[in-house]
C-alpha cells in the first residue's frame, strides 16, 4: 500500500506500508512524523508559514493520538464528509493514475511493483497536479451544492 501526500505543485511525502502491516494509529503517527519532516525540509515557506493543510479520510486518521499529533503541531485538517467518495484527490486522480499505467502490465515480486509505481508518480507534471485540485474544488462545491450526498464526475 502506498501513503502519499501531495499539493498542487507535486508529491511532497511518499512511502510504502510495509508488507504484512496495516495502517493503523501507531504506523500513521509514524507516517504524520516523517511528512512533518519532509515538509519542513522540502518546503520550508510553507512549513514557517502554516499555509497548508491535510485532507485525509481513513479510519486511523481519526484516532486521538494521531488527533493530539496534529494539534500539537498546529495541522490544520479538512474534514470529509462520511459519504462521497469523490472528494480524495488521491483517490479520482493520483490511485486512478497510477492504476492506469500499470494495468494488465506483470511484475515479478513486490519491489518491481514499487519501482513502477515511483517512476509514474514521479512523471506527473506540475500541471496535472495542479489540474486535480481545480478538479477537487468543483467536487467540493458540488457536495455543498447537494448537501452531502453522492455524486458521479464533475
Amino acid at each position: 500500500m502506498l501513503i502519499s501526500f501531495f499539493y498542487a505543485n507535486g508529491i511532497v511525502h511518499k512511502e510504502f506500508v510495509p508488507p504484512g502491516h496495516n495502517e493503523n494509529q501507531q504506523l500513521y503517527l509514524k507516517v504524520l512524523k516523517r511528512l512533518c519532516d519532509s515538509v519542513r525540509k522540502k518546503r520550508p515557506e510553507m512549513w514557517s508559514s502554516s499555509d497548508w493543510f491535510l485532507h485525509h479520510n481513513a479510519p486511523a486518521h481519526t484516532a486521538l493520538s494521531v488527533q493530539q499529533f496534529l494539534a500539537k503541531n498546529n495541522m490544520t485538517i479538512i474534514p470529509h464528509p462520511p459519504y462521497p467518495p469523490n472528494l480524495a484527490p488521491c483517490d479520482f486522480f493520483l490511485f486512478l493514475r497510477t492504476k492506469g499505467q500499470m494495468k494488465g502490465k506483470h511484475f515479478a515480486d513486490v519491489s518491481e511493483v514499487e519501482k513502477k509505481t515511483l517512476e509514474v508518480l514521479n512523471n506527473i507534471s506540475t500541471e496535472e497536479f495542479q489540474k486535480c485540485f481545480q478538479q477537487w474544488e468543483k467536487c467540493w462545491y458540488k457536495c455543498i451544492k447537494l448537501k452531502g450526498d453522492c455524486f458521479e464526475g464533475d
